[in-house]
């Protein structure tokens, strides 16, 4: 196998990789041992057809397509490996020579790390941390755990904004039904947000039972094309409306359901915690303000392809949490009424953030020659077998060697957070003054 890397603009790359012909010979005949227990030709019983007769039949190029996949895939890692590329894009692959008898050759064009030229990136200037809770902060936690402690119950007069309705439904437009607008026993929080705008509102006010005519018009940037802008009508039948029963904060309440005594007790614990949080959620602020200081003072050339791929982790990691509540990614674009361009526009601009962060924070722990050590990997190990409960050798033996590199990077990264935040400045937030303000009212 050959490989020739070409430079292209935007920190792209063309690798054009050639494999023998014997290469592809033999691919054919995987490919066809793939098909043949499925080729039917008179005379012959299935599975039993020379490879010979059925290109003569149907002429050479028949396996073509399932030998070039078993090429490509066999020796795209290699070509990987040979270009000698940091290659950050999944391959935009093109296949330019597929001749039983010829060479095989294909090309890839991929996106290359581009290289970051560092800006200031020691002293930066953060916000000071305000880990200072209210009276009515502890008062809006406390009510919130009240909620999540809540007695769901059936409600037997009318629905209202926060309840649960159990309902069947299925649209139509001008009296026909469309392909998924139908449901059965859904469960819909009213206010949620979650339906078309408009849908909730109308199943406010009504009882276990009744029928409702919930009458809505699609948006115009609707994803089903064939839907958007239309008026529709979805009949609905409520099976129940859900409550819920909030308990009383009181000593007897506190005694029951939590580790403490008192409303008093209980009420400093929660305090606490909530001072924990902020001091950890201004931690994680001011990381987010350094590292995004750094990028603006920073130079490098995304290519899209990279921007791309990033968009795309992001989506599968999206569709697998909604997944996890029952919910397919398509579902959740024809109920907001998103198309899938629109939201890979929406998630863009975080993708570039993120991917601009991790190539700061690489080029900072090259600057620094911070390294993750085999300790520091044996570290992170035994966290992963208490987190998981399992021996710290099992889980060794588990990782292999590409997965404690991996490691090694993700370490040196956090190092490199580690260190930028150990040189920080910090400044005190501006207090808004009422001069201030009517400033920046007479500026509107």
């Amino acid at each position: 196998m050959n490989v020739q890397v070409e430079n292209l603009e935007k920190n792209m790359a063309k690798l054009t990789v050639t494999v023998d012909a014997a290469e592809l010979d033999k691919a054919i005949t995987k490919a066809y041992n793939k098909q043949k227990n499925s080729i039917s030709i008179a005379g012959f019983r299935k599975g039993k057809v020379p490879q010979a007769m059925v290109e003569k039949m149907y002429g050479a190029e028949v396996f073509y397509e399932d030998a070039a996949n078993i090429l490509m895939q066999d020796t795209y890692p290699e070509a990987y490996e040979q270009s000698g590329l940091d290659i950050v894009s999944q391959p935009k692959v093109d296949i330019t020579q597929l001749e039983k008898g010829k060479d095989f050759i294909y090309t890839a064009e991929v996106a290359v790390k581009p290289e970051v030229k560092l800006g200031k990136y020691k002293g930066v200037s953060v916000t000071k941390i305000d880990s200072k809770v209210t009276a009515t902060e502890v008062n809006e936690a406390i009510k919130a755990e009240l909620e999540k402690s809540a007695r769901t119950i059936n409600r037997t007069g009318k629905s209202k904004k926060g309840d649960t309705v159990n309902i069947d439904f299925e649209g139509s437009i001008d009296g026909v039904p469309f392909e998924g607008g139908k449901g059965e026993h859904y469960d819909l929080e009213l206010g949620s947000g979650s339906f078309i705008p408009g849908f909730e509102e109308q199943l406010i006010g009504h009882k276990a039972g009744e029928d409702v005519n919930v009458e809505v018009t699609f948006p115009e940037n609707y994803q089903a094309e064939d839907l958007a802008g239309k008026a529709a009508v979805f009949a609905c039948h409520i099976h129940e409306v859900k409550g819920k029963e909030i308990p009383k904060l009181d000593d007897e309440y506190v005694a029951d359901s939590t580790e403490f005594e008192t409303v008093d007790e209980y009420k400093a614990s929660v305090k606490e915690r909530l001072e924990n949080n902020k001091k950890a959620e201004g931690k994680r602020a001011q990381e987010d303000e350094a590292i995004a200081k750094i990028v603006e003072d920073s130079e490098m050339e995304l290519p899209d392809a990279m921007v791309d791929y990033q968009v795309d982790q992001m989506i599968n990691d999206f569709a697998n949490n909604m997944a996890g509540q029952g919910l397919s990614i398509q579902q959740y674009m024809q109920f907001t009424g998103m198309t899938m361009d629109a939201f890979r526009e929406q998630v863009r601009p975080d993708a570039i953030a993120r991917t601009e962060s991790s190539l700061v924070l690489e080029a900072v722990a090259k600057a620094e020659k911070i390294e993750a050590s085999d300790a520091d990997v044996d570290a992170k190990l035994e966290e992963m077998a208490k987190q998981y409960g399992m021996e710290v050798d099992k889980i060794k033996q588990l990782v292999g060697d590409s997965e404690k590199e991996s490691m090694k990077k993700d370490i040196a990264i956090e190092k490199a957070v580690a260190f930028i935040m150990d040189n920080i400045k910090e400044t005190a937030k501006k207090k808004t003054t009422k001069k201030d303000a009517e400033e920046s009212k007479d500026a509107e």
